[in-house]
């Protein structure tokens, strides 16, 4: 085989591997969550099909033709790259959430076309081998080339192509460039194998386009969508992945939906009476729920959101009228790496809603984290956090000693029977360098319905008593959430 053409089969097939790893991450996410959990599922069943493949080339290009094992390899390896998403969107909702529907959804969509793609490179290198005088220097010239293209397809995808290009054309882009080297590499082209061929690439190619998802749209980091509330017109629901993240009234942004939403607007009223203007920081956008609540019911506020995504950020303003929020301005980028260039002492109150599932991410959860949130406050200022747990409440414990390790004054939000045997769900936890007014918190919550749901300074830091603080050096946020 012609050492030029070599290089490019085995970089071609290295990248569209990665191709395919990168994206199976964010197309499970809608069905089993963007956990460490369907991260670890995705790199090990990539790495269980690239050693079953390395396997399985090697060994038939003992026994077939070299060329045709990788044309063979490269034609299936195409394939499998078109039915990657049909497979996930139609498997999906029948295995539901956690770390063993993770592991099976992603075999059973990725499989088989990673350990076919794996099979090209010792196909192709036994295809160059004349002789066993030079053979160190052919393999390791193309297992270099394979290592070049699984770096082009990483790179290239999660820095270029997921931001320019649908996920569907990024396949179909990935898969017609196997499906054509297959055919050139192939050195008997019969009709029966041409027609095959063609028939299943005109039949996968058709459901990657027409099996239905659940996103209005593919963003950097989610499946995201904006559904309306059945029975209520004005009232639409940002959908991130498997999760409704925020709802929003567009005739009354004052009114709050979401018990975690309401809980944060008891405290910013408690700790500020009153409707004077607030300088705020927020940490995540989502629907934008907050801001646009601070624009109404506090004139003159302003609301700095930093947001990682910037597809959520344009689905919000196409369907959900962001840009009309006075006061509003947003900041693309990590929230922790935003927040080190906010001014220190600038706001008055910091929103923490970031989201990675169901989990704060775990470098914001971090005591790290918090004491960079505390430096953005001013001497009054307030930080609100929503976190999202279930029975023991590990998360919400480790989470809440977090906190208070890095401010004197802390509260937790939380219904009695959340914390009941079985429950779970959104709690909020307050904090400042201030002492906070749990009575009035008190109030509010039983005025819209939660009695007895604010738990002071000594009751929040027993509910945190032996809990470990996370820090940057552990946080398993993924592992502690109930």
């Amino acid at each position: 085989m012609n050492a030029l053409f070599a290089r490019i089969v085995v970089i071609v097939s290295g990248a569209a591997i990665l191709v395919v790893e990168t994206l199976s991450t964010r197309l499970v996410a809608p069905y089993v969550g963007l956990t460490i959990e369907s991260t670890t599922a995705v790199i090990g069943v990539a790495l269980a099909g690239i050693a079953a493949g390395a396997s399985l080339g090697g060994r038939w290009s003992d026994v077939l033709p070299p060329r045709r094992v990788a044309a063979g390899a490269l034609a299936v390896g195409g394939l499998g790259v078109l039915v990657v998403r049909p497979l996930i969107r139609l498997l999906g909702p029948g295995l539901g959430p956690g770390p063993y529907a993770a592991v099976v959804l992603v075999a059973v969509s990725t499989l088989v076309s990673v350990t076919a793609l794996a099979m090209v490179t010792p196909a192709v290198t036994r295809a160059s081998l004349s002789s066993v005088d030079g053979s160190g220097a052919v393999i390791g010239r193309l297992s270099a080339a394979g290592t070049l293209g699984s770096l082009a397809g990483v790179f290239l995808t999660g820095f270029v192509l997921v931001s320019l290009l649908p996920t569907t054309a990024i396949l179909l882009a990935t898969a017609g460039a196997c499906l054509a080297l297959a055919a050139v590499t192939a050195t008997v082209r019969t009709r029966t194998a041409v027609a095959g061929v063609a028939v299943a690439t005109a039949v996968a190619g058709a459901l990657l386009v027409v099996v239905p998802g659940r996103c209005d749209v593919d963003t950097v980091y989610y499946c995201a969508r904006v559904e309306t509330e059945p029975g209520d017109p004005n009232t639409r629901i940002l959908v991130l992945d498997d999760l409704r993240h925020s709802a929003v009234d567009l005739s009354d942004p004052t009114r709050l939906q979401f018990a975690y939403t309401q809980r944060f607007a008891d405290a910013i009223d408690s700790a500020f009476p009153g409707r004077g203007a607030l300088q705020t920081v927020h940490l995540g956008g989502g629907g934008f729920t907050m801001p646009r609540w601070l624009a109404a019911t506090r004139p003159g506020s302003t609301s700095t959101v930093l947001e990682v995504d910037a597809g959520v950020v344009e689905l919000a303003r196409r369907e959900l009228d962001v840009d009309s929020i006075p006061g509003t301005s947003v900041q693309i980028g990590d929230a922790r790496t935003s927040l080190a260039s906010v001014p220190t002492a600038s706001a008055d109150v910091v929103v923490g809603d970031a989201f990675g599932e169901r989990s704060v991410p775990w470098h914001l959860a971090t005591a790290e984290f918090m004491g960079d949130v505390n430096r953005v406050l001013r001497i009054d200022g307030v930080f609100v956090l929503n976190v999202i747990d279930h029975q023991p409440w590990h998360l919400l414990a480790a989470e809440m000693a977090t906190v208070a390790s890095r401010f004197p004054h802390v509260a937790l939000l939380v219904r009695p029977d959340q914390l009941a045997p079985g429950g779970g769900g959104n709690a909020v936890i307050v904090a400042s360098d201030r002492p906070l007014d749990a009575t009035a918190m008190a109030a509010h919550a039983a005025a819209h319905g939660e009695p007895n749901s604010v738990l002071g300074d000594d009751d929040a830091r027993s509910f945190a008593a032996g809990a470990q603080v996370l820090t940057d050096d552990w946080a398993p946020v993924d592992q502690l959430r109930g």
